[in-house]
């Protein structure tokens, strides 16, 4: 015990500082009033005032992916901890290092239904990488300090501490993260060398390969993206990258087939299912990947690479699993590749490419570009051209039909510059993400792709952006329905379409000018460059409500139930077999 104890709301505010935390979202409670009453006293860390909760953690989520920090939250105790919860799942589907600090009622109280009670430990066990009760001041520093350690490494992900009032309130010794150190989680980043040998001959002798990688490089950090791009320059292998890991290869590069799996594109999907070798490096074969399972890519030696052990041999079945961080065991890869002076069989590696580029004549993402009204892929090809002139463009989306049209049709030539919802596919996700990223990155265009159904969701948080003076730009492909669920209903249930179509829509210019931004919109053809001009331009929060084709649908698409390489171009397709119970499970 020393004399210069301090409070566990002292202590807590040291430990973020120690940490490096520079900004903190949230949104103030009864039991949280302590926390709040220190921030008030210091000017280090900047807080950032949400209008709900849920808004607070995709924010932090936009902070996290796009600098690769801790993003962190603060929430009160009961429905401030219980908002959160999406937002702590959405994390824990796409591996985002997050620290939520949540209120909660004193010691004594818990247990007893008092008002702003909730089993907050309990409700979020299943949606977290781990939790804390902090009952006892005297180890609150390790717990805070822990969370750090283990949402940023392994596999990444968020992290809840339960800090009860009195805690905050008693007086306690503070310990500096140098003197924490975790006895029992230690995760494995260096990989087996003698299975990344394996790998390496198998890689060799491939005649028909593929590289698949996935959010988890993006994760690893700036170098194992770099790292990839220079096994696929050594091997001129073809590489396609998943919804999370776009940016990994620069769009532009000649090996990059695009995004594969449901609304992937024709070549990417087709070299997945007739590759005779397949190098997956973090990504975990998520179903919106690998359509039916037992048509995956049938005739492949597969390759896993995961810092999660419990992700290999999980959906699919791998020939060799390689337990480590991507970036760590790339960098084997190539050094055994090369001093091993390894070669591809070059004539088997051109005929492979001569294959794919006929796949690639299909131009698989094509759509009527004569059309008079806004095609939605029109409207995301000319904000894409018209961002090019920024040096630093950062895209957030929210869920839905223009989610896939922004995967498509805008090209990420870096990483972290590409956040959405992958595994949860949380509509209202974009708006709140693009907070985050545009704190993180103050003089960045940051947009929101944005659906007219999803960005009502969190709406409200346009009221942050002005507050802070962010200047994020909100760009909705309006086209007055929920377009995914539409599309589904029309493949899947005979064209009735249910409750999916926007009725009550509010005037988006007039909204965006009563939250005090600015309000544009687009109607026809000859106006949406000029609009996206002027948004791009403005140095507000912009709203830019752009009218798209009703009509219009996503498409290359695999229905759900289907195999890989079964796909559909347009309406006009049919599949040979009718959707099975099963597939329609599986949308």
């Amino acid at each position: 015990m020393s004399n210069n104890q301090l409070s566990g709301a002292q202590i807590l505010l040291r430990a973020l500082n120690d940490q490096g935390v520079d900004v903190v979202f949230g949104y103030p409670g009864g039991a949280v009033l302590p926390i709040y009453d220190e921030l008030f006293k210091q000017n280090r860390i900047k807080h950032i005032l949400v209008r709900q909760e849920g808004g607070a953690v995709h924010a932090a989520e936009g902070y996290a992916r796009s600098t690769g920090k801790v993003g962190v939250i603060l929430v009160t105790s009961g429905p401030g901890a219980t908002n959160a919860v999406t937002g702590l799942l959405d994390a824990m589907m796409d591996s985002i290092p997050l620290v939520c600090i949540c209120g909660q009622v004193p010691t004594h109280l818990i247990g007893n239904d008092a008002f702003q009670e909730a089993d907050t430990t309990g409700i979020t066990r299943p949606c977290t990488k781990h939790n804390y009760l902090a009952k006892d001041i005297d180890i609150l520093a390790r717990q805070i300090h822990e969370a750090f350690l283990v949402a940023k490494s392994g596999r990444p992900g968020p992290v809840v501490i339960d800090l009860p009032k009195d805690v905050m309130m008693a007086k306690g010794d503070y310990i500096s993260p140098a003197k924490v150190i975790h006895k029992s989680y230690k995760p494995q980043v260096k990989g087996d060398i003698s299975k990344i040998e394996e790998a390496v001959k198998i890689i060799a002798g491939a005649k028909k390969p593929i590289i698949y990688a996935g959010g988890g490089v993006i994760n690893s950090g700036p170098q194992a993206s770099q790292l990839l791009n220079h096994l696929v320059q050594m091997t001129d292998f073809p590489c396609t990258l998943t919804l999370m890991g776009l940016g990994a290869i620069p769009a532009s590069d000649k090996h990059f087939l695009g995004m594969l799996g449901m609304h992937g594109t024709y070549e990417a999907n087709m070299a997945m299912h007739d590759c005779d070798v397949m190098l997956c490096v973090g990504a975990r074969f998520d179903d919106r990947v690998t359509g039916r399972t037992d048509a995956f890519s049938p005739n492949s030696t597969k390759i896993h690479i995961d810092i999660d052990p419990s992700s290999i041999n999980k959906t699919i079945s791998v020939d060799i699993g390689i337990v480590g961080d991507v970036g760590h065991v790339l960098e084997d890869m190539i050094k055994i590749w090369k001093s091993g002076q390894n070669k591809c069989d070059e004539k088997s590696i051109k005929s492979w490419w001569k294959t794919i580029n006929k796949w690639r004549e299909r131009k698989s993402l094509s759509y009527d570009k004569d059309a008079k009204v806004i095609k939605p892929q029109y409207a995301i090809e000319r904000l894409y051209e018209l961002s090019k002139k920024h040096s630093e463009v950062f895209i957030t989306t929210e869920v839905g039909q223009h989610q896939m049209w922004a995967a498509q049709h805008f090209h990420f030539e870096h990483p972290n510059r590409w956040m959405t919802s992958g595994g949860l596919g949380t509509m209202g996700y974009g708006l709140p993400a693009a907070i985050g990223v545009q704190l993180a990155h103050p003089k960045a265009l940051v947009v929101d792709i944005a659906g007219e159904a999803s960005i009502l969701m969190n709406m409200q948080e346009m009221s942050t952006l002005v507050q802070h003076n962010l200047p994020v730009k909100v760009f909705i492909l309006n086209n007055e329905c929920m377009g995914m669920v539409k599309q589904w209903q029309e493949l899947l249930h005979g064209g009735r379409c249910a409750e999916s179509y926007m009725q009550a829509l509010p005037d988006f210019v007039k909204l965006a000018e009563a939250y005090g931004g600015v309000g544009l919109r687009a109607t026809k053809k000859e106006q949406l460059d000029s609009v996206i001009s002027e948004m791009i331009a403005c140095d507000r929060p912009v709203i830019a409500d752009i009218a798209v084709d009703p009509g219009e649908n996503c498409f290359p698409m695999i229905p759900s139930g289907a195999a890989h390489n079964e796909i559909l171009f347009s309406p006009e397709d049919k599949l040979g077999t009718e959707v099975s119970k099963d597939g329609m499970v599986m949308v």
